[in-house]
């Protein structure tokens, strides 16, 4: 028997393809480019860079990067400094979480100064290190950390904003304001503000940074080549054919930082950025990109538009831009800058499957709909619904063909909030302006974000305060009932409450098993599923390794079921267990992995390649039943336990009998596992 298994397994081994990522398994994408901060722990270096952390071995060159995945507790890191003495790393977060690192990567969370409730400012401004101590210059006072015991030994409280500590002889010292100073003895109570007294002695050079390991590596680490993007931006995604477009976005989002106006697209196994000093070479005013697409005739061409019109691409080259200088594009309400005008708006770009590339163009006075035709010429749609005071609506975004080919888009501005749809065939737009739910009552949104279309052919709608559904059925009606989903409480009552009532609903996709991903700002990410009635999951930062609260963009790669998610902290992503499906399931096209499981495997089996929920049957050799269920779009899961009694089946070989949900069209593959 074991002689035949062997076979078997070697079989499989050698058939089946592989995959890399387990199904509920989170990857992050983070940039490590913008090089701030380097600290030396014996033969390797802790560097701090674009806000994330990794550590380069100065004799054989090998980087291990650091993220909230593997080692550390959270993201987006402001501060970091080497303890010798207790041989920790401390890292110290923008939400003034702490870290306590190890080379070997083990890690000692201190949450009590994050989570500590207090009117001071809780700013950690720097890090002076002293023995087995770190003291921490903050927005009120010193915090002092014994690193060794993973501790707050004392606090004190100064009501200064200290900027820098370090220590001299018998004294410590402390900048306040980066402008004046003070002293205590270390001999005094230090927890007395009465023994800190003004001084302008001060050692010549106490608060200078040591550079001599920076102006050593500098230059070598500048030279590395992470696997990473460029930039932790990532305003807007889309993906198409097995790769990840993405655009920094901001603009018209709440965003205060100055972003790059760069293209960054993912592959699967690298990051591609394209040319991104678009600023210097258009001498335009403004570089934010807030969508892109890809020619489907021509993979290589790529177009992306944002606050100064479109810009073309060809394999990852600028070519082209176009704005109210030299196409039909409008320019934007006041947007003039020493007498001539400095953006065109246009927000939102799409191709259609002949490569005809639609441009939505806010605020102008030309037309708010233009396509850009193959052959190279452009043509406008003018529509009265959507002028306001003879100008386009303010923020025309979020362009998506349907399964019927009509084009889909909102107005994301609080003067007008709106949904509209634009048929190419008979060139007419029909337009939404009153949301009113299946209640009678009129939901008072302030934006409109996002639209997507379910395997129902049914649409959602995101706004700031739920998601809407609008059935295909009721879109060519004057004024549309949008329904909000009634979720039973199942209390023994017969109240319902409406799906995700209150939520900011940022971004939404649909998955190959017809369940909703909804994008929120400020509530991470909600799986919804596919009747709509129940939570299967809520992501938070606090909860999973989702990277913050605050998405800005999602994406799918149904193929994979791996679900992007664009933070205000970077990008990252969670393998689900949900995939596209398959026309016809064939011996070639169903498989399972990881095939053969081994003793050591504790995680899902996954079966792929089926079609819309499948019908599955695990049995034993013999024909015993062992596991069934439906398909969640292609994908089927198992957890490698007998249904019956729950638990671990026996060394085997496992038969997955799948058929459709009609009950034709039955295939084989076969599963290996050894205990």
């Amino acid at each position: 028997m074991r002689r035949i298994l062997t076979a078997v397994i070697t079989i499989l081994f050698a058939t089946t393809m592989l995959h890399a990522a387990s199904i509920g398994s989170w990857r992050a994408y983070l940039a490590y480019t913008d090089i701030t901060e380097i600290e030396k722990a014996g033969n390797e270096l802790f560097v701090l860079a674009s806000r994330n952390l990794y550590l380069y071995n100065i004799d054989d060159q090998s980087v291990r990067t650091f993220s909230k995945m593997d080692a550390l507790s959270d993201c987006s890191i402001a501060h970091i400094a080497w303890n010798k003495k207790a041989g920790r790393l401390v890292v110290i977060y923008d939400n003034k979480n702490i870290d306590l690192l190890e080379p070997n990567g083990d890690c000692v969370n201190m949450p009590e100064y994050y989570m500590k409730s207090m009117t001071g400012d809780k700013t950690i401004n720097d890090i002076y290190i002293s023995d087995q101590y770190a003291y921490l210059a903050t927005g009120f006072g010193i915090i002092k950390l014994d690193v060794s015991k993973a501790e707050i030994s004392n606090t004190y409280q100064l009501d200064k904003n200290i900027t820098a500590v370090a220590i001299s002889g018998q004294n410590i010292y402390a900048r306040v304001d980066k402008q004046s100073y003070i002293v205590a003895s270390l001999q005094s109570n230090l927890l007395d503000p009465n023994n800190w007294t003004a001084t302008t002695n001060v050692p010549n050079g106490i608060f200078d940074k040591d550079k001599s390991v920076w102006n050593e590596y500098i230059e070598t680490l500048r030279n590395i080549a992470t696997d990473g993007p460029q930039y932790n931006y990532f305003g807007f995604m889309r993906f198409v054919d097995n790769h990840l477009y993405t655009v920094v976005g901001g603009y018209g989002a709440g965003i205060e930082e100055d972003r790059a106006g760069a293209v960054q697209v993912w592959d699967g196994n690298s990051w591609l950025i394209y040319q991104d000093n678009l600023q210097n070479i258009t001498n335009y005013e403004y570089k934010d990109l807030m969508s892109v697409d890809v020619d489907p005739t021509d993979a290589s061409h790529v177009f992306a538009g944002g606050r100064t019109g479109t810009y073309e691409f060809r394999s990852g080259q600028f070519t082209q831009a176009y704005s109210c200088h030299n196409s039909t594009l409008g320019t934007a309400i006041g947007a003039t800058q020493n007498g001539r005008e400095s953006y065109t708006l246009a927000e939102s770009v799409k191709y259609d499957a002949e490569g005809n590339l639609w441009v939505l163009n806010s605020q102008s006075q030309t037309a708010p709909i233009h396509v850009l035709q193959k052959d190279n010429t452009w043509k406008t749609f003018t529509s009265s619904s959507l002028m306001n005071d003879d100008r386009t609506l303010g923020a025309l975004q979020a362009l998506t063909f349907d399964s019927k080919g009509l084009l889909w888009f909102v107005n994301n501005h609080w003067t007008k909030p709106s949904l509209h749809f634009f048929n190419p065939q008979t060139e007419e737009v029909t337009s939404f302006f009153n949301f009113i739910n299946q209640d009678g009552t009129r939901v008072d949104v302030n934006s409109v974000q996002c639209i997507a279309e379910d395997k129902n052919g049914d649409f959602w709608v995101g706004t700031n305060i739920a998601p809407l559904l609008l059935s295909r059925n009721k879109i060519t009606e004057q004024e549309p009932e949008f329904e909000q989903v009634k979720v039973p409480r199942n209390d023994g009552t017969n109240y319902a409450d409406y799906l995700l009532s209150g939520v900011n609903i940022s971004g939404i996709v649909v998955d190959g098993g017809n369940r909703k991903w909804f994008a929120t700002k400020g509530n991470g990410v909600y799986l919804i599923s596919a009747d709509n009635l129940t939570q299967l999951q809520h992501f938070t930062a606090e909860n999973s390794n989702l990277l913050s609260n605050n998405i800005e963009s999602i994406a799918i790669d149904n193929a994979t079921g791996e679900v992007f998610f664009g933070t205000d902290k970077g990008l990252c992503s969670y393998i689900s267990d949900a995939t596209a499906v398959v026309d016809e399931m064939t011996k070639e096209t169903v498989y399972a992995y990881p095939n053969p499981v081994r003793p050591d495997y504790t995680g899902l089996i996954t079966i792929t390649g089926l079609t819309y929920d499948a019908d599955i049957k695990i049995v034993t050799a013999n024909g015993a039943l062992v596991a069934e269920g439906r398909s969640n779009g292609g994908t089927f899961t198992w957890d490698g336990r007998d249904q019956s009694n729950g638990k671990r089946v026996a060394s085997g070989v496992y038969m997955v009998m799948a058929a459709t949900s009609e009950g034709s069209k039955g295939t084989v593959c076969k599963i290996a596992i050894v205990r």
